[in-house]
């Protein structure tokens, strides 16, 4: 399979002096797909439709709005009494993920003040049941993530374990795993059997450098040549996008040197 890279607007192009500035810069400097946070509000579906259209490029996943979900980030869809919140926000992002093309959601679970608790499960369990049958009519896939306690202290979903148990539970074709090479690293390691095991459930990929989530060539744990190639030979997953959700060492255009370096640029 054919690998195919696409920026986290979230982290990388912040160089550029607008949102949608980071959307051209992206273009400019080669790629051909992008990701990243549900957009501003002051950015309507039409002018990132427009800007998209202009640069020839694709959206190719958003995260979930967040609404006035706790702490005002990382979503609400394990929070017990916030059951509105998360479909007003599932809904608002499928409107404006088919406006703008884009096919997949990051579906966030949310931060817990404690532990996680038996209400917590039922409640997530309960609101990707909600979300399945709206995906599946919209055609748009949904992806969740398991997040390692250290990047997010709290995070309701860090096990990928209960993740496959939850995505086997809702038992949706339009529901699957996000798998964030980072926090695989974090939360179970031994990364290339990890794709050989969860291929099946895959929907979406992310990467980074541990563990100070910086470009693949930069120094850390991972050998991302090797990585990749496990990743195109053996991870059969949905479309072959990889999201580079990391944080440039400096300046995002010059850290693009490992996807020349690697092969996959000219």
């Amino acid at each position: 399979m054919a690998l195919k890279f696409c920026a986290n607007l979230n982290f990388m192009f912040l160089e550029a002096s607008s949102f949608l500035g980071r959307y051209r810069a992206a273009k400019a400097a080669g790629f051909q797909g992008v990701e990243g946070p549900y957009p501003p509000a002051d950015i309507s579906p039409e002018s990132l439709k427009t800007v998209l259209d202009e640069a020839g490029l694709k959206q190719i996943l958003m995260n979930i709005a967040l609404g006035d979900a706790q702490g005002g980030q990382f979503g609400c869809a394990a929070l017990p009494g916030w059951e509105p919140q998360f479909l007003a926000n599932l809904e608002r992002t499928v409107e404006y993920a088919k406006a703008v093309g884009c096919g997949k959601i990051h579906i966030m679970a949310g931060k817990l003040d404690g532990t996680a608790t038996d209400a917590h499960d039922r409640t997530y369990l309960a609101n990707l049941r909600l979300a399945a049958p709206i995906l599946e009519r919209n055609n748009i896939i949904g992806v969740i993530e398991p997040i390692n306690k250290y990047a997010v202290p709290g995070y309701y979903l860090s096990c990928y374990d209960k993740a496959i148990q939850t995505i086997t539970s809702v038992g949706s074709p339009n529901l699957k795993l996000m798998f964030d090479i980072f926090h695989a690293q974090h939360i179970r390691g031994n990364i290339t059997n990890s794709i050989r095991e969860l291929a099946a459930h895959i929907g979406h990929v992310q990467l980074a450098q541990v563990p100070g989530r910086n470009e693949p060539d930069s120094d850390g744990e991972l050998n991302f040549r090797h990585v990749l190639q496990v990743l195109g030979t053996e991870g059969q997953y949905a479309d072959g996008w990889v999201g580079c959700e990391y944080r440039p060492v400096g300046d995002t255009v010059e850290g693009l040197r490992w996807l020349r370096d690697f092969g996959y640029w000219q």
